[in-house]
């Protein structure tokens, strides 16, 4: 069905956007939304006032029975995003010689929105 997937791209668009919006709300600056490289896709790309480069994987899960949308990060989708990481530092070296961590904005639909869990240092760059 062709409008399914537009559908669920506009989701998923409207989700990342409530996610960045989250970020600022809690003084983070948003420097790159969709980061797209050979190595993969970061969704966000936010830094703190103390200077750490913030990548924001966004998911976003309307069911959950399958275990929340926290726990689709797993170690495959890790990697794709250290790969991508390496890609960032390597094309903007001045963030490679900052603090660097990995969060995941855990969202799911609520009445008013969606309901964000932000998952900071969600793993580190050892996939851990």
């Amino acid at each position: 069905m062709p409008g399914r997937h537009h559908d669920r791209a506009k989701i998923g668009r409207d989700a990342e956007a409530a996610a960045a919006r989250f970020l600022e709300a809690h003084q983070l600056r948003i420097l790159a939304r969709n980061y797209r490289c050979r190595a993969g896709e970061l969704d966000l790309i936010a830094e703190t006032d103390a200077g750490t480069v913030v990548i924001a994987e966004v998911r976003l899960r309307s069911d959950p029975r399958f275990g929340g949308a926290a726990a689709s990060v797993d170690w495959r989708k890790q990697r794709r995003m250290l790969r991508a990481a390496r890609h960032l530092i390597v094309t903007h070296p001045a963030l490679g010689r900052r603090a660097m961590r990995f969060d995941v904005l855990d969202m799911a639909p609520a009445e008013n929105g969606y309901r964000i869990a932000w998952i900071q240092h969600a793993f580190d760059a050892s996939g851990r």
